[in-house]
């Protein structure tokens, strides 16, 4: 269709050009979608497909592209999160092989068993097993190719897998089945059944691979999901941005074009772009998809916002601050790819295990071959052949070698979207076993920024005169109860007058003279200095101690014009959060660089610390810690400073608050997204549902095969007369893994 700009009343632009549609229909549609239309989706807002592919079983695999592991056979992952929510090149070539394999097996199976259950021939005895090589020969040697390469590669490396059982369990039915219909007079007249034909299973091999690789498209579909908390968090970011330019006109950019610097306009209802500074309008902001809180948080100018939170219903401009790599969502993921990657330490426990257990499972099949060859029923060798062949096909280490990743992965992911960042598993794991968690107050439990939070005048004074005439003189001082003053009266809409000999006396206070008149700020010894008597305001200011606010005493002209108090507010969760962590058996343990009597009294406001250490240095924190452990304390250290980063490295488990700084981030093994305590709720309910699901899953995987294996080799038939057929040992086998993998999504319904 041919649209004339000039005519039609409907236009859009994007990306600094001008389109033009035939209707209101197809401009919307552009609108809501451009790149759907244009036919370029542009560069992932966060993340790309990285050239590094893995293994979730063994992150130590490292290749240039997709492939499968040497160790289990495995098929590689990207390392870098993608936003291609495709199926991977196996998922795509293991579902064709299904269907072809799905569609031979149905007439195998109504050959060989119609006949041998049912009595019912629908060929030929004499065909027969010709039939059923043409049916089996493509299963086996095309839709089951890549179990023999794994199992190949895997004799070849010495690290046995499940696909070395799969290739020698179904190998042998085959390869047996392939003699006995070519050339049977090779074998024994025993074999033969009533003394005619030589019985084959190529329904054995060809069910079994069937089966195997359903199993493997289920597991392969399930795995996906996994993946999925990342793309929801790539997906956060928007595909474009409205900048403003130097005129001030708007214009759509790729997000890839931003720059630092660039001012951005976020429209209601919009995901903010990029990390940033809001330089006009006032709005609330969703956090929710990266703290975990669902309640909006009101931005101003000069307040800080990150890249994928979602604008309320108020319009923003916003100063770009980090793009790419460098926002926090990037961050983010980043972390939480690493995390998935990592290897928890009761991952151990079923390595050690898989290194036995292939070459274990190969000797119970041969011992069950030999003794239902010697002693079992007629026919011997076939009963001994099957019994061998179910034993090495039902066995699953795959099952047993699943069980810690999966469950990382899904935990990791999980706790990305409550505001719970795991650096590594083993992080995870320790957080499971904690019974004693050491806070640092400030940053921690306080909101880390002094408040004004009283202005008491003397007689003869107003609080405006008080506090305007100490701002003017503490806007010279670089102390941070200064800086709190200062920004108090600007607040206020207070006037501050220029200072002239302005001092500042160590230990004491400050002086200056302001508008003419001298001030004196400081504690009651500068007040003794300049002849001020405080007495009148003495039970005030200890009042103000008692709680834990820093009291200043300010004089003029010689008189007492009155006190200021600042002091380092509680975090609003700070009760509620170490309330719940003590109902979770937590032993809290303050350690603080501030004076022994602030702390105590943030402690009394607070309720539930067990001890209170004050008056520290960075290095007295890390001591403390190793201390406790000495006692036998398994220790959780959470921080948000420089000063606090030894101390998280010293812990079992060091947690850093998201708002502290890059070093005690780096430390720590485990971050709270928005710098809250409440988090740290979620992140102990994130390890025991993780830790519980691990263990979950390795029960399953060892009751599985303890039952499975022996049951296989015909332990109950002289009970019972109960054989397993190998179809269903593959059936069972396909499922265990299956069963794994669906355990491990359940973390994603945890409520944390």
């Amino acid at each position: 269709m041919t649209v004339d700009p000039n005519s039609t009343p409907h236009h859009a632009s994007h990306g600094g050009e001008d389109y033009h549609f035939c209707s209101a229909g197809c401009q919307a549609k552009f609108v809501a979608d451009p790149q759907a239309y244009l036919g370029d989706r542009g560069p992932e807002p966060v993340a790309s497909l990285g050239a590094i592919w893995t293994c979730p079983m063994h992150p130590q695999i490292r290749r240039d592209g997709p492939g499968t592991c040497p160790i289990c056979g495995m098929a590689l992952e990207p390392e870098e999160p993608s936003l291609d929510d495709a199926p991977n090149p196996e998922l795509v070539d293991f579902t064709r092989r299904l269907w072809v394999s799905g569609v031979l097996t149905l007439p195998l199976l109504a050959v060989s068993m119609g006949a041998e259950m049912l009595g019912i021939h629908l060929v030929d005895p004499m065909l027969s097993p010709w039939i059923q090589l043409l049916l089996t020969a493509p299963i086996v040697l095309w839709g089951g190719l890549p179990f023999f390469e794994r199992g190949w590669m895997s004799l070849r490396t010495h690290h046995y897998n499940m696909f070395t059982l799969i290739a020698i369990g179904v190998g042998a039915a085959f390869l047996y089945s392939l003699v006995a219909t070519i050339a049977p007079g090779l074998l024994p007249p025993s074999f033969r059944e009533h003394g005619a034909m030589v019985p084959v299973y190529y329904e054995a091999a060809g069910v079994v691979v069937t089966l195997v690789l359903l199993g493997q498209v289920l597991e392969l579909r399930a795995r996906a999901a996994t993946g999925r908390a990342i793309r929801a968090l790539l997906n956060l970011s928007p595909k474009t941005a409205h900048r403003l330019d130097g005129d001030g006109v708007e214009r759509e950019i790729q997000l890839a074009d931003i720059v630092v610097g660039d001012r951005l306009r976020v429209r209601p209802g919009e995901a903010i772009p990029v990390d940033g500074v809001v330089t006009e309008g006032r709005s609330a902001v969703d956090e929710s998809m990266l703290t975990g809180e669902p309640a909006p948080v009101v931005k101003e100018v000069a307040a800080s916002v990150t890249g994928g939170t979602v604008n309320g219903t108020g319009s923003l401009v916003i100063e770009a601050r980090a793009i790419g790599s460098d926002t926090v969502l990037a961050r983010i993921v980043k972390m939480v790819g690493q995390a998935q990657r990592s290897r928890a330490p009761i991952q151990a426990v079923a390595d050690r295990i898989s290194g036995w257990f292939v070459p274990l499972v190969v000797l119970i099949a041969v011992a069950a071959f030999v003794i239902w060859n010697l002693v079992g029923p007629e026919p011997r060798f076939g009963h001994a052949l099957l019994n061998a062949i179910a034993v090495l096909i039902i066995a699953c280490p795959c099952a047993l070698g699943l069980a810690t990743p999966m469950s990382i992965m899904v935990g990791t992911g999980r706790g990305a979207h409550a505001g719970v960042l795991v650096k590594n598993a083993e992080a995870l794991q320790a957080l499971d076993k904690v019974d004693t968690l050491v806070i640092d107050k400030t940053g921690t439990l306080t909101e880390g920024k002094p408040r004004l939070i009283a202005v008491e005048p003397g007689e003869g004074f107003s609080k405006d005169d008080l506090l305007s005439a100490a701002a003017a003189v503490e806007s010279r001082s670089e102390h941070p109860l200064a800086h709190a003053i200062v920004t108090a009266a600007e607040t206020a809409g207070l006037d501050l007058s220029p200072v002239e000999d302005f001092e500042s006396q160590t230990g004491l206070g400050i002086s200056g003279r302001v508008a003419g008149r001298a001030i004196v700020v400081g504690n009651a010894a500068q007040m003794r200095r300049v002849g001020v008597d405080s007495g009148s305001l003495d039970a005030a200011a200890e009042r103000h101690r008692s709680d834990g606010a820093g009291v200043m005493l300010v004089a003029i002209d010689g008189r007492l014009a009155g006190l200021l108090a600042v002091a380092d507010p509680l975090k609003q969760s700070a009760r509620d959060a170490i309330a719940r962590l003590r109902e979770n058996g937590l032993r809290i343990v303050m350690l603080t660089g501030d004076s022994r009597g602030t702390a105590e009294a943030i402690a009394r406001q607070i309720g539930g610390i067990d001890e209170v250490h004050a008056d520290l240095k960075p290095e007295d924190k890390a001591r403390i810690v190793g201390e406790l452990k000495a006692k036998g304390a398994i220790v959780a250290m959470a921080g948000d400073g420089i000063n606090d980063a030894p101390a998280l490295a010293a812990a079992d488990v060091g947690v850093a608050m998201g708002t502290g700084t890059d070093v005690a981030i780096e430390s720590a093994g485990m971050t709270l997204t928005k710098g809250d305590l409440a988090a740290m709720v979620r992140a102990r309910r994130l390890a025991r549902a993780t830790m519980a699901n691990i263990r979950q899953n390795l029960f399953f995987s060892f009751l599985f095969n303890g039952i499975g294996v022996p049951v296989a080799a015909g332990v109950l038939y002289p009970v019972a007369g109960i054989l397993m057929s190998p179809m269903f040992a593959g059936a069972a086998m396909a499922l265990s893994s299956f069963t794994v993998v669906l355990n491990a999504l359940r973390l994603n319904t945890v409520k944390l």
